[in-house]
């Protein structure tokens, strides 16, 4: 199988590998012990590929013999050294895990719509997939990404700093690092984003605090007090503005590491494997090339715990099987292990692997002992080139309801190996399956199953999150990455006497005829779920609206009733109650109702719930479908947020030019205009006689390749009398300088507060007047910041039209500049609007209707 496809069906099973568990361990295992989490970790991790070959099972051999624990710690998503993640995984053999404080739910999307939440959900999974290249771990904590944040300080008035230190103490705990690297320096004085040095000053604490039984004694039900030995900042010449500065820098504290190892076993370089893994951030646009030769990385020591200053990574820490309780004698059965390997027939290894095993099994209780054992077992299953199975002809299925799936395990070796039984989370059932598996011939089993009651919802949206955090009761939860598969079948296999237990998710399976085998993670739905096309309905103070819900059936002969209500009295909405009834699985039908908004500006939410006998649900699916990612279908709340405002609009039509992704044509739709999403490459004088005004996407300029040339038209589309609005560009990676048809000039100024004090810098200019008045009520109440990358200069032609700053900041005055060219009217905007509008703001809405009615009044309608 290609390469190509093994990374699809990695990802199609959610990244969650068959990793093997002694029965009799798992049944001592029944309290959250920080071997378990790091189970976990492999689960999330990793993913059910390919049969495992030669090469990776040989790897594999080698980290049985490394017992050492590394932690590495940064803000965001694609903020990690990818690089020194594959060197530590990799060339060292270390368990390695990085923790994002956040999930990227602040950023832009360069690959769709999706912002906030989503957003985070892609990223997440990016990590998943990242980490499942250089064989790395992912772990977070509740920190939520609000956008860009110029100092530690703002960002910890954001974050709930407390909390978010006990989420990195219980990182530290959880997975007992010898050694932990900061990818940020904790020096404030240095300029860098809020949340990176946040990152480096809470990791440098914990380092301490993790040691405490004082310090978040609630933790001590699950994982045991741990000190690291040492920790580092991973330093770079850029941190220090240049080579020639970095090369002055004091390095008596610092290591030097050859990052760009090469393996002959892979045939590869760290820096290689690396270059695939930091590729896999696509939302952010962060494709890596796979470099080459060496490549010196440093690590300055912000701390030793002894008080020493080491020559190596691990100076002075044993990571050898000595360290573990009568483990000294484990170390030369796995270095027969290695050296006997046989490429050709890794089932050979099945006896050596045996003996390891029950050497480990033999060693006092104790956290190297189980994860080794999980290890080891996960090895003797991969040299016995054993398949294990369990898949659906679903990938939708509502809680309660009985589900068909069929087991299937191939045993690819001569090892003689029984089938014992499966078992599934989802009940208590047990399935007695007594058989032996014969070489090559595959046994298959068909059985019906009980689906979970809980719901596919990403544990940490369950609550609605609060500004900077997500709200996650329960510690145990806290940090993993993502939920376990829907369901997980735990099946037993004996070899000689031995048990192991593998844990196989409950997938769903299928053939297209274009693209092959397709698999997807079986999720858990409502048996009908409702939702609006849109998340915010805007309305006109006083004018009713009708809208269309959509309901859909999962499962077969359903009927109930929709009931609809609002959080707010003055609001109305009509009928209250409508009946349904489906016969099928997947049909659905689309419904009407009214809704009346008060005659003032209000905002509320609808609440649609769907009752089916005395059973109650109020969800939607939200369908996350890109290539690089497993397919998501995630089950959230189905209220739609209501927002009456006084707005006016003028009868224009309007054209817009998609750029790296965004919502902004259906929010214009949620106040009357009909957009045109026009295609580039046809873009003509002649096609763009029918438009008044044309907007560009956000960062139309760095993503669209044909505005290098199609520029000119559009220049002289606005010159003839059109209104081309540019929504925000970042200045590197442009494809053409020429983005206005002035000199205009794009910076990194940004303005992060979102209720930055706003000036009028011409109060009587048209856009600030007609067809609203806008005041400084409309700049209250916006979300994450007011606007990015603003221009720092440009042309006399351009006015300024709003100032503003950040706390202790200079104004600036790029956020919005108009420019008359010709007949019509050129408009640079750095404002958010694709972060505004979705959430419903009303003022940014006004503002832009005024912008679109830019020449209305001189008759260009």
């Amino acid at each position: 199988m290609c390469s190509e496809c093994c990374q699809t069906m990695r990802k199609a099973f959610t990244r969650f590998v068959i990793c093997s568990f002694n029965q009799n361990i798992r049944t001592r295992m029944k309290s959250f012990t920080t071997t378990l989490f790091l189970a976990l970790l492999l689960l999330f991790s990793s993913g059910l590929s390919a049969q495992a070959g030669s090469e990776s099972i040989y790897k594999d051999i080698q980290k049985l013999g490394v017992l050492a624990n590394v932690l590495y710690v940064a803000a965001h998503p694609d903020d990690e050294n990818t690089r020194m993640i594959s060197y530590l995984s990799n060339h060292l053999a270390v368990n390695t895990t990085y923790l994002s404080l956040t999930r990227g739910d602040g950023g832009q999307n360069l690959i769709g719509p999706e912002i906030r939440e989503m957003l985070g959900l892609i990223r997440t999974h990016e990590l998943l997939g990242a980490r499942d290249i250089d064989g790395g771990h992912q772990l977070f904590t509740r920190a939520n990404d609000f956008g860009y944040s110029k100092t530690p300080a703002e960002t910890f008035n954001i974050w709930d700093r407390e909390e978010v230190l006990s989420d990195v103490v219980w990182a530290i705990r959880s997975t007992k690092p010898d050694v932990i690297i900061n990818r940020f320096s904790t020096d404030t004085s240095r300029p860098n984003h809020g949340h990176h040095t946040a990152s480096a000053i809470l990791a440098l604490e914990a380092f301490d605090l993790a040691a405490r039984k004082s310090s978040f004694p609630d933790q001590l039900s699950f994982v045991t007090p741990w000190q690291p030995r040492r920790i580092f900042w991973n330093t770079s010449y850029w941190f220090y503005g240049s080579r020639e500065a970095f090369d002055k820098a004091d390095k008596s504290k610092m290591l030097a590491i050859d990052i760009g190892s090469f393996d002959p076993v892979t045939g590869e370089s760290n820096s290689e494997i690396a270059g695939r893994s930091r590729s896999m951030h696509k939302s952010q646009g962060f494709g890596s090339a796979e470099t080459r030769g060496e490549s010196l990385d440093y690590i300055d020591l912000l701390k030793d715990a002894e008080g020493t200053i080491p020559k190596s990574l691990f100076e002075g820490i044993d990571i050898t099987w000595n360290r573990v309780a009568g483990g000294a004698a484990i170390a030369p059965l796995v270095q027969a292990l290695e050296s006997s390997f046989d490429f050709k027939s890794p089932s050979k290894s099945i006896p050596q692997l045996l003996r390891v095993h029950q050497s480990i099994l033999a060693l006092p209780d104790s956290d190297w002992k189980r994860i080794k054992l999980a290890d080891c077992e996960k090895l003797i299953k991969d040299c016995l080139g054993l398949f294990v199975e369990v898949r659906t002809n679903k990938f939708k299925a509502s809680p309660g309801s009985e589900l068909l799936v069929t087991l299937e395990v191939i045993n690819r070796s001569n090892t003689e190996v029984r089938l014992g039984s499966m078992e599934v989370t989802s009940n208590d059932t047990v399935f007695a399956l007594p058989s032996t598996l014969v070489y090559n011939q595959g046994y298959t089993k068909e059985l019906t199953i009980e689906t979970p009651e809980q719901l596919s919802i990403p544990y940490w949206l369950i609550k609605h999150p609060e500004e900077g955090m997500y709200k996650v009761d329960e510690q145990k939860k806290r940090g993993t990455p993502a939920d376990p598969p829907s369901i997980t079948a735990a099946v037993t296999i004996e070899i000689n006497g031995t048990s192991i237990t593998l844990q196989a998710p409950v997938i769903y399976k299928t053939v297209d005829p274009a693209k092959g085998e397709v698999t997807r993670p079986l999720s858990i739905i409502p048996p009908v779920t409702v939702e609006s096309v849109d998340e915010v309905l805007m309305f006109n103070q006083g004018h009713e609206r009708i809208i269309q819900l959509k309901l859909a059936a999962v499962e077969d002969s359903v009927k109930g009733e929709l009931h609809l209500k609002t959080s707010l009295p003055d609001w109305k909405v009509s009928p209250a109650v409508i009946p349904w009834s489906f016969d099928k699985a997947g049909e659905s039908i689309t419904v009407q109702c009214t809704i009346n908004p008060p005659t003032k500006s209000s905002r509320a939410d609808l609440i649609p719930e769907i009752s089916i006998g005395e059973d109650t649900y109020h969800h939607k699916i939200t369908t996350v479908d890109y290539d690089h990612l497993p397919y998501l279908s995630v089950v959230s709340d189905a209220k739609v947020h209501l927002q009456s405002m006084d707005i006016k609009t003028t009868p224009r039509t309007v054209a817009y030019i998609t750029g790296a992704g965004d919502d902004v044509p259906a929010s214009l739709a949620q106040i009357g205009y009909t957009v045109d999403v026009i295609d580039i490459e046809s873009l003509s004088a002649s096609s763009l006689a029918k438009y008044q005004v044309v907007l560009l996407g956000i960062r139309a300029f760095n993503t669209v390749d044909a505005l290098a040339y199609k520029n000119k038209i559009l220049f002289d589309w606005v010159k003839d009398g059109g209104t081309m609005i540019v929504q925000y560009n970042v200045s590197r990676g442009l494809v053409t300088e020429e983005i206005a048809p002035y000199l205009l000039t794009l910076s990194r100024d940004r303005i992060t507060e979102e209720n930055a004090q706003v000036t009028m810098l011409s109060p009587d200019h048209e856009a600030l007047n007609f067809p609203n008045k806008i005041t400084q009520d409309d700049f209250i109440g916006w979300v994450q910041e007011r606007g990015l990358y603003f221009p720092n200069k440009w042309d006399d032609a351009f006015t300024p039209l709003l100032e503003m700053n950040d706390t202790g900041e200079t104004p600036t005055k790029g956020a919005l500049l108009v420019a008359p060219y010709g007949e019509g009217y050129y408009v640079y905007s750095g404002l958010s609007w694709f972060r505004h509008l979705p959430a419903g703001n009303t003022g940014p809405y006004r503002l832009l209707s005024n912008l679109i009615s830019l020449g209305y009044k001189k008759g260009k309608s």
